[in-house]
């Protein structure tokens, strides 16, 4: 018999009430909060790790009027994100989807807050990517508090580790004033002395679990849902693909799961969650949907590689269809290329440095095409739109000696860690001037001097006369604070100048499975498919493939995941556990 929450291999059930493909924060939170209502609930992923996209990530959420923001009297009238939303998404109205999203997101905070070990941080100076109409200065985000990754017990060595590319030595390090300690380690003893105990913890949990305990961003999001589903006795099966879904008609009736290499059919009574993390690394549908992969492969997403888009196609050979006509169908991010010990490569996302003063960005004919600072998804739009036709999409992000030495540049950190090594391998180029480095990256270094010198005069004054960069909210708070005349502007001076290649990357995809305001997977006219929900990645972006605010994956994702745990809790249990399932649909 399964013992529910055993971590050594136990058998799949053969039926439960709901069953949950994929295991990041959407699907965990329709686990968590179906399993609240008294459902049986089995949660299988593929991968051997449990959190998927979502244990790598910042662990920020974006949901407006939050009960934590109204508890810090933050307070806002409920039309205010509805102007920012219709600004941002270029629509007069908001659809059904989008006013769930916006009812019940504080909700579902209040839901997790006051049941689960779900506890969150307001993240109140934290504001809206553009200063459109509605847009505000902190208040709609929220972060998981730290976790103690001891409260897992066993688990903690099925749950997905921090990012290695990102993190120090495996630890996970939040935004904010855990991060600004580490950058100002040099500058003051108090953050020195903060860092030195980040870091003796980190390593001291190395040497007797084998991984850091103090979990944070992500990691701490994924491990409390984990905590909160073991309470309620959810089943977690790591490497159990769903091969394909099992249908009576129409109705969508449970999956076949692989376990050990043998196909186990799990029948679920009230329903099937798809929420598998989108499609980053499915080249065939990259190259259907992304202009700048026409064959799949110049891609370099940073979510794990085992997001191949299995719920899209599981939903589809259910009848579900895919949304192809979102303004993006990702999540843009600048990566640059890590070469990795195999002869392949992984990506860093560039998400901080950028920001910081003493950093430019240009192409190879040496100009500028975009305000370094602004997000992202707005960094890679800009460069897809400079790119003449026919040319591969790239650009270089340069910083001068004290911004590396500070801020790192990618993956070669900052001190006190050199520069030696990721320079020899190629990843890192280092010259002593300005001329030298444009010849080694194929800049045009008449035009790089003349750019650099345009920039660098602004930038002492604080003003960027071409792009405002620092001109808006955003931009300040991702600078540097205690930087003037401008947080987010830096003259580069210093020698040796360091350089790195970014390509097109992604945090992850918006086109997924279409689904109305209850999470349920629509079919080719339109109707529901009984029985079958989608959440996360595997759900067609609510922004329409725009993107206003950091956190608007994960809000999305975590709210719509509630919204269907609450679903099938009110939805009548179907009648299948014992007869045969008329037709096997396959991913």
């Amino acid at each position: 018999m399964h013992t529910p929450n055993a971590v050594d291999s136990q058998p799949l059930p053969d039926s439960c009430d709901v069953l949950v493909v994929g295991s990041g924060a959407a699907g965990l939170a329709a686990a968590v909060t179906a399993a609240e209502h008294g459902l049986t609930v089995v949660v299988a992923e593929k991968e051997p790790f449990l959190g998927g996209t979502s244990a790598w990530s910042g662990g920020w959420l974006w949901i407006p009027c939050n009960p934590l923001a109204v508890a810090e009297g933050l307070v806002e009238e409920a039309e205010q994100p509805r102007s920012y939303l219709r600004s941002e998404l270029h629509t007069d109205t908001l659809d059904a989807r989008m006013e769930a999203f916006l009812e019940e997101g504080p909700r579902m905070v209040e839901f997790f807050q006051r049941r689960t070990a779900v506890q969150f941080f307001s993240g109140s100076t934290m504001p809206d990517f553009h200063d459109s109409p509605g847009f505000v200065r902190g208040g709609r985000s929220l972060c998981a508090q730290p976790f103690d990754g001891r409260q897992l017990g066993p688990w903690v060595d099925r749950l997905r580790p921090p990012l290695d590319l990102i993190s120090l030595a495996g630890m996970g390090i939040a935004g904010g004033a855990d991060l600004a300690h580490f950058f100002n380690a040099r500058r003051s003893p108090r953050s020195a002395l903060y860092a030195g105990k980040r870091l003796l913890r980190h390593f001291r949990d190395l040497l007797a679990h084998g991984r850091g305990l103090h979990l944070v961003n992500g990691n701490a999001l994924v491990a409390r849902l984990l905590k909160s589903a073991l309470d309620r006795r959810v089943s977690l099966f790591t490497e159990a693909p769903v091969r394909g879904l099992l249908r009576e008609g129409e109705a969508v009736v449970g999956a076949r799961v692989e376990q050990g290499g043998a196909l186990v059919e799990i029948r679920a009574r009230r329903g099937v969650v798809l929420a598998c993390g989108g499609f980053p690394h499915d080249q065939k549908r990259i190259a259907q949907l992304f202009a700048h992969a026409p064959h799949g492969t110049e891609h370099l997403s940073a979510a794990p590689k085992g997001n191949t888009g299995d719920g899209l196609r599981l939903g589809e050979s259910a009848g579900g269809r895919v949304a192809e006509d979102l303004a993006s169908p990702a999540a843009w991010a600048p990566v640059s290329r890590v070469p990795r010990a195999d002869g392949g490569f992984s990506g860093f996302p560039h998400l901080l440095e950028r920001a910081k003063p003493g950093f430019i960005a240009v192409r190879r004919d040496g100009r500028r095409f975009v305000n370094e600072a602004d997000s992202y998804h707005d960094f890679m739009n800009a460069l897809f739109a400079a790119t003449p036709e026919g040319e591969v999409a790239q650009a270089w992000l340069i910083g001068d000696h004290r911004a590396q030495r500070r801020y790192g540049l990618g993956w070669s950190r900052p001190f006190p860690f050199p520069t030696g090594p990721w320079v020899r391998k190629g990843y890192l180029h280092q010259a002593d001037s300005l001329t030298e480095l444009a010849r080694q990256c194929g800049i045009d270094a008449r035009q790089l001097d003349a750019t650099m010198a345009a920039f660098n005069a602004g930038a002492e004054q604080g003003v960027d006369p071409e792009f405002k960069r620092g001109a808006s909210a955003y931009n300040k708070a991702q600078g540097e604070a205690l930087h003037g005349p401008n947080p987010s502007l830096g003259a580069l001076r210093q020698g040796p100048f360091y350089a790195i290649k970014l390509v097109p990357g992604s945090l992850g995809t918006f086109a997924g499975l279409r689904t109305d305001a209850g999470a349920r997977v629509l079919g080719e006219g339109g109707a529901p498919i009984p029985g079958l929900y989608a959440v996360g990645n595997d759900m067609a972006s609510v922004m329409n493939g725009h993107y206003p605010s950091g956190g608007i994956t994960l809000g999305p994702g975590m709210t719509f995941g509630y919204i269907a745990g609450q679903a099938l809790a009110a939805r009548p249990a179907q009648e299948v556990a014992a007869a045969p399932a008329a037709h096997f649909a396959s991913a």
